[in-house]
């Protein structure tokens, strides 16, 4: 199947699904009524626990959960509408949702794969806990990890995490730490204690999602709380992937975007037009580009044209944004203005998730272009 028989395919999945599924037309709703209205204060002033009161009431917190504990057990390609919509109306609040909801989504894999789950993990998939996520810094081993010691009766972690979001919403973290004798990648559930201490990052991009640095000082971990134990090789593979795909935010973030540039001025209007079907396309691409690495396996099946489509999505996002605080013109700099908060919200994005061969692709992409010139 051609890309673009693959795309036509995964359009018409995802219409099916935002038309179908009464989960995204009530989380568009509630994100048009109030994530959006408030995404300026909550990047002044932080995600707040009623956000994730809210989040609970509405399941989005168990939203990849089976029917048994009241989740939705929404389709990959509602999962993918449900980001674009958060994501588009507050992006500091999509983060820490959007490092929770895989949380729930590998626990309820490992629920159907027979895994016996602690009682904690049962909390999560019933969208009573908020969870953060330590699993980037694998990707720095060995030059920086959480180090897994074995022990008898489970593990000892320590080290600490480069950042984790929603840090004070959030009662366990998933955390994946590297036992070294091994190479093995120990994954497990961490709840938070005296031992678990945090220092501020001061962020200059999403400030208001609580992203923190966390320290782990030898926190004891029990068997009965560890998920998964995989070859670093493996999950690195598995990781390389998926941090070399354009994401639903990047769409939702873009299309927020675009809709602004149509009310901000006339020029910025005809300039919204002309990118609209880029976008469409870009997004088209990626989707199924991605959608068909994962039905062949094959984590690196056509990387180059996965890591094209995602420096593609970046440069746009930057243009677009930068378009928006022209448009404004002294107002788009101004705390009180969405332009400004898009035009940082955009760089985070380009440095988010980012593995070496997705930063040699941004760069080499800058130098072609200089090239060009």
């Amino acid at each position: 199947m051609t890309v673009s028989e693959l795309a036509t395919h995964v359009r018409a999945q995802a219409v099916t699904a935002v038309n179908t599924h009464p989960l995204v037309a009530s989380a568009k709703q509630y994100a048009d009524a109030v994530l959006l209205p408030t995404a300026l204060e909550t990047d002044r002033h932080g995600v707040t626990p009623e956000r994730i009161v809210e989040f609970s009431d509405l399941h989005l917190l168990n939203h990849l959960a089976p029917a048994e504990f009241d989740g939705a057990h929404v389709d990959r390609h509602s999962d993918r509408l449900l980001h674009e919509v958060l994501a588009g109306a507050c992006l500091n609040t999509w983060l820490v949702w959007a490092q929770h909801a895989p949380v729930v989504g590998r626990l309820a894999d490992a629920h159907a794969a027979g895994t016996e789950l602690p009682p904690i993990a049962h909390q999560i998939l019933r969208g009573r806990l908020l969870t953060g996520a330590a699993i980037s810094d694998v990707r720095r081993y060995p030059d920086h990890f959480i180090a897994a010691t074995r022990e008898p009766a489970g593990w000892t972690f320590s080290g600490t995490i480069s950042w984790v979001s929603g840090w004070g919403l959030n009662t366990v973290l998933m955390v994946a730490a590297v036992e070294s004798s091994t190479r093995t990648v120990v994954t497990a559930l961490v709840p938070i204690n005296e031992r678990v201490q945090s220092s501020d990052l001061e962020l200059s991009a999403v400030a208001g999602s609580r992203t923190e640095r966390v320290t782990l000082s030898e926190v004891f971990v029990p068997e009965a709380h560890v998920i998964s134990r995989v070859p670093l090789s493996k999950y690195r593979t598995t990781d390389f992937s998926t941090a070399s795909d354009a994401r639903p935010h990047h769409f939702g973030l873009a299309d927020r975007v675009l809709g602004e540039l149509e009310q901000a001025h006339p020029t910025s209007r005809d300039l919204a037009d002309l990118w609209r079907p880029r976008i469409a396309q870009l997004r088209t691409d990626a989707y199924a580009l991605s959608d068909a690495a994962k039905s062949t396996g094959n984590e690196r099946h056509r990387i180059d044209e996965r890591l094209a489509a995602k420096v593609a999505m970046g440069e746009a996002l930057v243009t677009l944004t930068h378009a928006l605080v022209i448009a404004r013109a002294g107002r788009g700099i101004v705390r009180d203005n969405t332009a400004q908060l898009y035009a940082r919200t955009a760089l985070f994005v380009l440095v988010q998730g980012q593995t070496a061969e997705v930063r040699d692709a941004q760069l080499s992409h800058l130098a072609q272009i200089r090239k060009k010139q």
